[in-house]
């Protein structure tokens, strides 16, 4: 749905145009999301000269704060990273009528007229990582470790569900829920109990609480699948492949925009794999055969021409297992 007004900006020519960025819990540092939108910040300030500031939160109550700090020093855009911060982000594009902002992971029923929101598909992409845990998985059991639950995470584990039914009707995939983005020590400790249950895969959506699950994976010689970045560099022989949602895309293209004078506010951004916004990475060559991979790109390919619909709430999971 659109919003009340079309906010469309323009081209910025007499002053260097100053982009803020104010991160979830996790930090810039989560290798993760909050990393892969910084680093689409850095690569738009290498390309197109802009200057760049990043605040990051400690914890939640900070993000008012944070967005209100950057709309004092007169950003151009505000960007919040993850949907814990829609609700401040609402509240101060109420407040600062004149500054521009976007939020990564939200939308809202009617969009303000000074917010674009930046979405990702990431039930196509977890979905992608299911098949290939359907095809791998040794001991048919496989798990799946959410941060908090949210309509976010939800996609994740949903499209994951989905692609592990499709290549494999056998396996049982465990699901857990942390309650948290910001505990790598729970995250492995869940890992842990996980593998020890007889789950050889696990893919963990929840920010940095996953590197927890991905040490487990290397202690334990099992597999473990990253996400939002290729993962692989942190276990190469134990991250199988990785859910890839390219947060560094949507913000890279969003300043851009801005730029360019085409960034529109009141109007969602959505990014799938007909954007090549999400998908899996080359790194998956190095540990998942050819014709598995084969297959992948096969599906792919289906869901680009709209002949597999990848479900993203439960209740589109179990309509389609019907």
């Amino acid at each position: 749905m659109v919003g009340c007004g079309n906010n469309k900006t323009e081209p910025k020519e007499e002053k260097n145009i100053k982009i803020g960025m104010v991160s979830d819990v996790g930090g810039i540092n989560d290798e993760s999301f909050n990393q892969s939108a910084w680093e689409g910040l850095k690569k738009a300030q290498k390309d197109l000269g802009i200057e760049i500031k990043v605040l990051e939160s400690k914890q939640a109550s900070e993000y008012l704060g944070n967005i209100e700090t950057l709309a004092d020093q007169g950003m151009d855009l505000i960007i919040g990273v993850c949907n814990t911060m829609a609700e401040d982000i609402k509240k101060q594009a109420e407040n600062y009528p004149d500054q521009s902002f976007a939020i990564i992971d939200q939308s809202y029923d009617e969009i303000p007229f000074n917010v674009t929101p930046i979405l990702f598909k990431e039930n196509d992409a977890s979905y992608l990582t299911g098949l290939i845990a359907g095809k791998m998985t040794k001991t048919n059991k496989v798990g799946f470790i959410g941060g908090m639950e949210n309509t976010v995470i939800s996609r994740f584990e949903y499209g994951y569900r989905a692609g592990v039914n499709e290549s494999n009707k056998d396996v049982s995939v465990n699901v857990q829920y942390a309650g948290t983005f910001a505990d790598a020590a729970k995250g492995k400790s869940i890992a842990n109990q996980m593998y020890s249950n007889g789950a050889d895969i696990i893919l963990s959506a929840a920010g940095a609480t996953g590197l927890g699950a991905i040490e487990s994976a290397k202690e334990q010689n099992k597999y473990a699948i990253g996400v939002d970045k290729d993962q692989s560099s942190l276990a190469p022989e134990n991250v199988l492949t990785s859910a890839l949602k390219k947060v560094d895309v949507g913000v890279y293209n969003s300043v851009n925009d801005l730029v360019n004078g085409k960034l529109k506010g009141g109007e969602s951004k959505v990014y799938g794999l007909e954007q090549d916004g999400v998908g899996i990475p080359e790194s998956s060559k190095s540990l998942v055969p050819q014709d598995i991979l084969d297959y992948v790109n096969n599906m792919i390919e289906k869901i680009k021409d709209g002949e597999i619909k990848v479900p993203s709430t439960k209740e589109e999971y179990e309509s389609m297992k019907k």
